[in-house]
């Protein structure tokens, strides 16, 4: 076989894809990792600190190793800088809880091919429900996500010392963009509109935050819940565009630059794709949760966003890309 012969190797990976799915699933459902950054760095020490079993423990470290997360070196396991800065319990920005979540998903993904021809979700849809047990454990598991784009939005928009600043946050979720920007600016303050119960579990985070005495939550559906006119110096838009279509995106940010005040900013934080759409490749490949779960979802190209916000009013309009797969939109 010559050097420049397709070989069956990468099918094999993405055919089986879901072994690495489990392994990570499995491995930070037994706190693998966290264990490794303790110390713990061979099978026997692992199967004893996180109580499973020595063989158990040996093939998710093979596993590991195989998927790039663990490394070894002279017969010692180590977490990879990326396993340690992502999936060691605690840490801001640790993605173990969303590993474990994504692991009780795979069944799911068994009805895309119907899916695929019926152009929507052939059960019920999760997103556009209020009281759906998804949401309880999804909020949270994928909190940790924003925290290092919450960051970069407010260096680019220096919130920090914007002093007496009103933010609102459209389906805010956990609540991490208030928690993170209220610790940031003594002086400002924060308004989430959600579903109540989504709301209960911001109300907990930014209380643990210690700023709870200046965030306020709004009760109810943003698509007919009225916001105050030229109320907000910033309104936030995360990872709600990939959730509506585009005669939604384009009445719900009409509706936020009425909530603008003058020189105010909107930011949309979302997995945005390439006009031609070449990428980025998480992007493309989220577009399949949106129609497995969504009945209107996807992802939406840059030429999108600048047409829905210029039908809404906003004039300028930048794009930044961040170190996750996360593009951040900034609309005056």
């Amino acid at each position: 076989m010559t050097s420049d012969q397709p070989t069956p190797d990468r099918i094999m990976h993405l055919v089986n894809g879901y072994w690495a799915t489990g392994i990570l699933g499995a491995a930070a459902s037994h706190s693998l990792f966290t264990h490794l950054e303790a110390g713990a760095d061979t099978a026997g020490g692992l199967a004893d600190r996180s109580g499973i079993s020595e063989r158990g423990a040996q093939t998710l470290l093979d596993g590991l190793v195989g998927i790039g997360l663990v490394e070894l070196h002279d017969g010692r396991y180590r977490n990879t800088a990326e396993a340690s800065t992502f999936l060691v319990e605690g840490k801001p920005t640790s993605l173990s809880e969303f590993a474990k979540l994504k692991m009780t998903h795979m069944a799911a993904l068994a009805d895309l091919p119907e899916v695929v021809r019926a152009g929507g979700p052939i059960r019920a849809a999760t997103v556009e429900v209020a009281d759906n047990p998804h949401w309880k454990k999804v909020v949270t598991a994928i909190a940790p996500q924003s925290v290092p784009v919450t960051a970069i939005v407010a260096e680019l928009l220096g919130l920090a010392d914007a002093g007496e600043i009103s933010i609102l946050d459209l389906g805010g979720g956990s609540g991490i963009f208030s928690a993170a920007w209220l610790g940031l600016n003594p002086a400002a303050r924060a308004t989430q509109l959600d579903w109540a119960p989504i709301n209960a579990i911001a109300r907990r985070l930014v209380a643990e935050q210690g700023v709870a005495d200046r965030f306020t939550c709004i009760d109810g559906d943003f698509h007919s819940t009225e916001l105050a006119a030229a109320a907000y110096d910033v309104v936030v838009y995360s990872h709600v565009a990939h959730q509506e279509g585009p005669e939604d995106n384009t009445a719900l940010l009409a509706k936020v630059r009425g909530a603008l005040r003058p020189g105010g900013t909107l930011v949309i934080c979302d997995y945005v794709v390439d006009d031609d759409r070449s990428g980025p490749s998480f992007s493309l490949i989220f577009a399949a949760e949106m129609l497995l779960k969504s009945r209107r979802g996807g992802t939406w190209r840059r030429a999108d966003y600048l047409a829905w916000l210029a039908k809404a009013g906003f004039e300028d309009v930048t794009f930044h890309p961040t170190p996750s797969p996360t593009t951040v939109i900034l609309a005056r």
